[in-house]
């Protein structure tokens, strides 16, 4: 295995930049001495997340990207090589949700939207960084695909999403096995509760198993984002293969 870069020569690329979970990963990338490509689909987003980087932003790229699309994946990556060079890291991140729905009311719109952001984004990004990390010298990096506690546990009315994070797991591990002759190691973070757009109505209560409405305790995306740069700041030698980050009294353990 060549010997471990210092993080001022490391390029990372953030899928979902422009808020939430993926803008504080971003940030918190740059601030650990990352240089970092920020992907979303809102150009304006982006500019939002660099002008938040204050003095880091001169090592960041704004790529507007439509993780759906492979051709939109494969220019992301190319801006990459052209502005970087390399890559040592993929933060798999952009995804979305759907309205909580039981399964017989789920609409096929629902669920194809769902498993495109979420599934197949996260396998175009990947096979690309893949290849640039398979390919480059030194060659290896890191991919962090972002699961969810739904991956393990789901909500009610869920099932597009559940069954989406449930294949970033089988994903994930497949990543890696390949992965082990090339120096690229692959990890997952499942998350519960950040404060985000897309946690915004647990605020105002959300449904239970038990049929009740309740409001749920978030946490601040910033604690996120500090826990994928430990992740990645690992030589790849080493590997945190799934870390489990949530609002501490969330209903989680037996959804309760």
């Amino acid at each position: 295995m060549e010997p471990f870069m210092s993080v001022e020569e490391r390029i990372a690329v953030v899928t979902g930049a422009g808020s939430g979970v993926g803008r504080a990963a971003a940030l918190a990338l740059l601030e650990a001495g990352w240089s970092v490509a920020l992907a979303g689909r809102r150009p304006d987003a982006l500019e939002e997340t660099v002008s938040r980087a204050g003095e880091n932003s001169a090592r960041c790229l704004a790529v507007a990207t439509d993780v759906t699309n492979p051709e939109s994946v494969d220019a992301l990556f190319a801006a990459v090589k052209q502005r970087f060079g390399r890559l040592d890291l993929l933060f798999n991140n952009a995804g979305r949700g759907s309205p909580a729905r039981d399964i017989a009311d789920t609409t096929l719109d629902d669920w194809f939207g769902v498993v495109a952001a979420n599934l197949t984004g996260s396998f175009l990004c990947a096979r690309a960084a893949f290849r640039m990390m398979k390919e480059q010298s030194p060659k290896g990096g890191r991919i962090i695909n972002n699961g969810s506690i739904s991956a393990y546990v789901p909500r009610p009315g869920s099932a597009p999403y559940t069954a989406t994070k449930h294949a970033i797991t089988g994903l994930t591990k497949s990543i890696g096995l390949d992965g082990r002759a090339h120096d690229i190691a692959c990890c997952q973070i499942d998350i519960g509760n950040a404060a985000t757009e897309m946690t915004e109505r647990m605020t105002q209560g959300v449904l239970q198993p038990d049929g009740r409405m309740m409001v749920e305790p978030r946490m601040d995306a910033v604690h996120v984002g500090r826990a994928i740069a430990h992740m990645a700041s690992l030589p790849l030698d080493a590997n945190i293969q799934t870390m489990t980050i949530m609002a501490t009294t969330m209903p989680y353990l037996g959804r309760g």
